[in-house]
């Protein structure tokens, strides 16, 4: 067995973070759901 989860911040950002979320529709309607929610953090 390999060890198959290796984190880099900078990946993860990219691909989950605020700007990533802001570029699609999809994304966009995540962060509105999140707010509505109340939730403290948005995104990563």
């Amino acid at each position: 067995m390999s060890i198959t989860y290796q984190p880099k911040k900078k990946k993860r950002a990219r691909t989950h973070g605020f700007l990533a979320r802001k570029n699609s529709v999809g994304g966009r309607k995540l962060l509105s759901r999140r707010r509505q929610k109340g939730r403290k953090e948005l995104t990563v």
